[in-house]
């Protein structure tokens, strides 16, 4: 039997105790079944898994001259809350490098605790020298002026198709990156608890010789 789930389940502990692939199950079982995109995010400064809230911007490529160069993105980091997650909509465009040393700086100042970029970055030895962890698909050398900019933030934007809501919880490891939609998450989050504790059970049977089939048969967890 699972120890009681602790009450409330903070992002610390959510980060020290769950993890995306268990997160991604519990979705599995209720039905929220395309909740982690599929596509690569390869580039990390750090390997640690990252837990938080949405904090939502939404990007475009562009060819023209920006009258108003970074002006959304400035106002994204400046308006980051504790516990916040940046998440870069950027439709994987490889044009610049949106995020940097600057913006990570920014972000960390008003207690962001990550970024997920679905894009390009650059000024990877300062942002790792500051152990702030992003995901990206790569990196760029050009500046994102007059190549990209934000044109919306704190709204639902989509990477592979799957939803990130400002506000929603979202965990990222080696594994890929999970979101839990707010409406299902104390749900989510106590299904994952009893399966994380379940897991260990079953592996503790295995590693004392038990067949896999029979560990499943007895246990219903694999």
């Amino acid at each position: 039997m699972a120890p009681e789930i602790p009450n409330p389940m903070t992002l610390e502990l959510i980060e020290e105790h769950l993890y995306a692939a268990v997160l991604c199950d519990a979705l599995d079982s209720i039905g929220y079944r395309h909740q982690s995109p599929r596509v690569m995010l390869p580039f990390q400064t750090s390997p640690r898994r990252l837990a938080g809230r949405c904090k939502t911007t939404l990007w475009s490529d562009m060819y023209h001259e920006d009258p108003t160069p970074y002006e959304l993105e400035l106002k994204a980091v400046d308006s980051c809350q504790p516990g916040e997650i940046l998440i870069a909509a950027a439709g994987g465009s490889m044009r610049s490098g949106i995020w940097g040393e600057l913006l990570t700086t920014a972000a960390r100042n008003q207690g962001c605790v990550g970024a997920i970029v679905h894009g390009a970055v650059r000024d990877v030895d300062k942002i790792e020298a500051m152990n702030f962890p992003v995901l990206a698909s790569g990196t760029c050398l050009y500046d994102s002026q007059h190549r990209q900019r934000v044109i919306d933030l704190d709204v639902p934007v989509e990477i592979d198709g799957v939803t990130f809501t400002p506000g929603d919880l979202v965990v990222a490891d080696r594994d890929g990156i999970v979101v839990v939609p707010q409406q299902v998450e104390e749900q989510v989050l106590k299904l994952a608890w009893e399966k994380v504790h379940a897991e260990n059970i079953t592996r503790d049977a295995i590693k004392e010789g038990m067949k896999a089939a029979d560990a499943y048969e007895k246990y219903g967890v694999l």
